[in-house]
């Protein structure tokens, strides 16, 4: 055997050696650069699947609020029409409104028992109007404090309260 074939096997063997040392390595590096984008994908899986709920949660959200909105809107008009409710029951309470009560034929029958005083069917729609106009959902707190002031020029009682408003429509009247 010549120099030059016992350097080439002993290259070869040695080639071998390296191979079966180094394969190992290079399958644990193999292994564990699959293991690394494995868990990237599940990471950006896992992340897409959060920012897909959060943003139909948002969505959610935002319908909610807007639906809470409505009904406020609605509770609103609801609180208003039974004030306006209320201001025409009061009105009937004290007579005001009797005219509404009895039909144009009937006038003459009622007419010594209603608080009437000869309106007109304009005047109720300006009276009912001026109620409205006078006291809308934001103005009704503010209506209802009263002052000292106003506490002393009130009349003690509904029937002093009848008189005065009975005074006011006959001087509106004239």
């Amino acid at each position: 055997m010549s120099t030059g074939l016992i350097i080439l096997i002993v290259v070869v063997v040695l080639l071998l050696i390296g191979l079966l040392v180094m394969l190992p390595r290079m399958r644990a590096k193999s292994e564990e650069r699959k293991a690394r984008n494995e868990l990237e994908s599940r990471r950006e899986r896992v992340a897409t699947e959060h920012r897909e709920t959060a943003s139909a949660r948002a969505t959610q959200a935002d319908r909610a609020e807007q639906e809470a909105e409505i009904a406020q809107q609605k509770a609103r008009a609801e609180r208003a029409e039974a004030e306006r409710h209320e201001a025409e029951a009061k009105m009937h309470d004290r007579g005001l409104a009797d005219d509404q009560l009895v039909e144009d034929h009937e006038r003459d029958r009622f007419a010594g028992v209603t608080g009437d005083n000869g309106t007109t069917d304009a005047d109720r729609r300006d009276d009912d109007d001026r109620v409205a106009d006078d006291r809308t959902a934001d103005e009704q707190p503010a209506a209802r404090r009263a002052t000292a002031d106003d506490a002393a020029d009130r009349p003690d009682t509904e029937y002093e309260q009848g008189r005065e408003d009975e005074a006011q429509e006959r001087t509106r009247g004239t």
